[in-house]
Parts: C-alpha cells; structure tokens; sequence
C-alpha cells in the first residue's frame, strides 16, 4: 500500500512531498494496517492553516484506520494545535519530516507513544542536505531545492518561523541533482527555495543564484529547460541577468515577490525595494530578454493601507508589465508585528483583491491575445495541457506528457492558449 501524501503550499513543499514519500516508506508506513495519510502543510496564511485542519478531518473520516501524520510549515509553527487534534498520530516539524526515523515515532512501531508532536527549533539548524529524488510524482517537470529558509524578516510573514535561517545546497550537490532528473528523462528542472535570490550567502565563497544557474546549464548539455521559482529582485545579481540575456535554455520567466506597489506599505512591510525599483528592474530585464513574462504575488489590504496606496499596487500590475498576477487578501498571522497593526476592514481587503485579480485577468488576457499567431514550444504537462517557455498554459492536443512540441497558436479562451502541434520531439 503506497504511503498517501497531502500536499499544501509552495513548489518547495511539492519536492519535499517526494523526500517524505521516500522516507516514510522506509520507515514502513506503506505495510501499515490501514495505510497512512502525511500532510504537508503551509502555514503562508491563516486559510493555508484551515483547509488543512479540515482536510486531515475529512481523511479521518473517510478512513478511521489510517495512521494521519501532520508535518510542514504549519506542524512547525503550530505544533499544539495539531498535536491537540484528536484525528492526528504524529507531528512533525520541517526539519524531522526528512528523516525515516521519525516516522518509526508512530504508536505501531511501539516507541515514543507519548511524543505526540516531534519539532524541534527550526533555528537550531544549519544546513540544507540535497535530498536526491529520482521523479516527481505525476508531473513532467521536476523541482530541486536549493535553499531553504530565509534571513529577512518582512512584518506580515511567518515563514522564517517554519522554515528557520537562510541555508543553501552547496552547488556541486544542487547539480548532481539536476543530471540525475535529466537523466531521467526531464525536459524541464525548477530551482526553488524559500528566499531564492539568497542562494549561497552561508556557502564557502558565497556563491551567488546567477552562477549556480551559469554552472547547471553548462555541466547538464543535457537539460533543455531550467526555470527559477519566485525571487527577490532586490537581490538579482549579475551573472543572474547575463544567464537570462545569453542562456535560451534559461526560461524567460521570472515570478517576483513585488508584495505592494506603494513604497509606505513597503517601508510597514519591511521589504527591501521600493516601487520604482520594481520598475525599473522588469525595463532592465526587458531590454536583455524582450520575451520575458513576469509574475508576482501581491498583498491586498495589507494594515494601514489607504485607497491611494492600494491604487499604487493595482497601477503596478500595468507599470511592470505583469501577465501571471498572484493576489493574497491579507490574513493576520499570529506573532508577526502586522497582526498588530491598525487592521483594514475586511470587506475592504476583499474588495481590493477581487479589484487586484480583475487587473490581473485583465493583463492576461492582453498576453494571451498577444500570443495569437505567434510560435512557441511548449511542455506537454499532462494530457491536452502544457505551458509555454513564458509558463503560458496550452491546450494543445495529440502529445503525450514530458514531450516538447512546437505549436502554432491559433486563438485563446480567455484562459489559455489554443493550439494544435506541428512536431513533438523528446527534446
């Protein structure tokens, strides 16, 4: 019986899920009576925390005899409140959740019955092991972890509690990684990490995101597409930007932790960029690579927030050229210095956010009218539906998944792109 994951959040927790599945099957839990049920929250906001504690409560019920494991960025930064849900067995922190052997905590093995929940300081840690993993279940591209945590500490953000100080995979480890996955027959690898841009700032010579990407895309000839997760375009450096303006097999997008558009609420954010900063680094980026598409999460209703600082935000959806708009209505998280700021009402803050996603709609449907005509590559991610090398989604037909074919797109519904293929290769 296969150990059953539950997947929340981040890109970095889908890489994880596979380091879990792994481990915990060593540890046994796939002979388990009954099976087994892991969840890898995220703990980003209080609705994160939510839709998981309701679906462990789902799982129990749909399966009375399942051993229900709790782990991940909320088990880390709330261990009680799951360790005080009667339907869980074990908590476990992010640190713990890689280990076979916490797993054998769990009562069938007959130790630890009284060590509900397993976290430990998530700052007490120093280093982040490359975990190799083989595939990623169930999709065509394959994600690798090349840093985890994150040293900044912006007001409304939890995460450095659930994930602990900035660390790094040391490089040769990260690319060892990206050959196997390429070996194995991935078209396509995606770098992550918490705060990705700080790559290396803990590694002997500090090495920086921009090299690493320089030194994967030379000793894997073999991979044909490599993709960064989001970054901090404060901290882009120059090999980073030369890779984007010389490297075809660097794909030409970049999702950006923008957050605001307004430079009071990102002073009250603690973020480290300024409006006109973000501007001016997607008309730098655009210069090097015109066929960049940009993304980027941004917060609406953050507290203290006026009408004329939120349309700052909804104007730098058009001043950066955003096409892929992420937009997160502001949840307070308990211990972080925003949840006691003055809070805007919450008919505002959903207000503003549907007006957000109306904007964001708005551009996508400009990118994608844009694209009508034009020629592009595209990885099949599963049957009728690839992205494109700007992460464009297409429905393209007669392709099997993990191949990349050239497509001619005829039209878009709103959504997507529309196209019918010219010629899949196992490029």
């Amino acid at each position: 019986m296969a150990v059953d994951i539950v997947t929340f959040g981040c890109r970095l927790n889908t890489y994880e899920s596979e380091v879990i599945r792994r481990e915990a099957t060593a540890a046994g839990l796939n002979v388990l009576a009954g099976g087994a049920v892991i969840f890898n929250t995220c703990a980003v906001t209080a609705e994160a925390v939510r839709q998981a504690k309701q679906s462990i409560r789902k799982a129990r019920r749909e399966n009375p005899q399942a051993r229900i494991v709790v782990t991940g960025c909320a088990a880390q930064t709330e261990p009680d409140t799951f360790a005080g849900m009667d339907e869980v067995d074990l908590v476990l922190g992010n640190e713990e959740k890689l280990s076979a052997h916490s797993y054998r905590a769990l009562p069938d093995f007959g130790v630890n019955l009284y060590e509900k929940a397993r976290v430990n300081d998530i700052f007490s840690v120093r280093e982040t092991a490359s975990h190799m993993v083989d595939a990623i279940e169930g999709r065509a591209r394959a994600f690798v972890q090349v840093q985890n945590g994150c040293d900044h500490r912006c007001t409304f953000c939890i995460i450095p509690y659930g994930r602990g100080n900035s660390r790094s995979v040391p490089m040769g480890a990260a690319v060892e990684q990206v050959k196997r996955l390429a070996g194995n027959g991935y078209a396509e690898v995606v770098l992550s990490g918490v705060d990705l841009t700080s790559y290396g700032t803990d590694l002997p010579g500090q090495p920086k995101l921009g090299r690493l990407v320089k030194t994967i895309l030379r000793q894997v000839p073999d991979l044909k597409r490599l993709r960064l997760s989001s970054i901090d375009s404060i901290e882009a450096d120059s090999d980073l930007l030369d890779a984007l303006a010389t490297e075809a097999r660097l794909m030409p997008h970049l999702h950006l932790s923008l957050q605001s558009g307004d430079d009071m609420i990102l002073k009250r954010m603690k973020r480290r960029h300024l409006r006109d900063d973000s501007i001016r680094f997607c008309e730098d980026v655009r210069r090097l690579r015109p066929d960049i598409v940009f993304g980027a999460d941004i917060i609406a209703g953050f507290p203290t927030e006026t009408e004329a600082m939120f349309e700052n935000s909804l104007s730098i959806v058009e001043a950066c050229g955003l096409t892929h708009l992420h937009v997160f209505p502001f949840s307070p998280r308990e211990g972080t210095p925003a949840a006691r700021m003055p809070q805007v009402r919450r008919e505002v803050v959903k207000q503003r956010a549907a007006r957000l996603r109306a904007a964001g709609e708005a551009a996508h449907r400009r990118h994608l009218a844009a694209l009508t005509g034009t020629r592009q590559r595209v990885l099949v991610e599963r049957e009728g539906l690839g992205r494109t090398e700007g992460f464009t989604l297409v429905a393209v037909e007669a392709a099997a998944p993990g191949d990349i074919v050239d497509v001619t797109i005829s039209g878009h519904d709103g959504e997507r792109l529309i196209a019918a293929p010219l010629a899949a290769r196992a490029a």
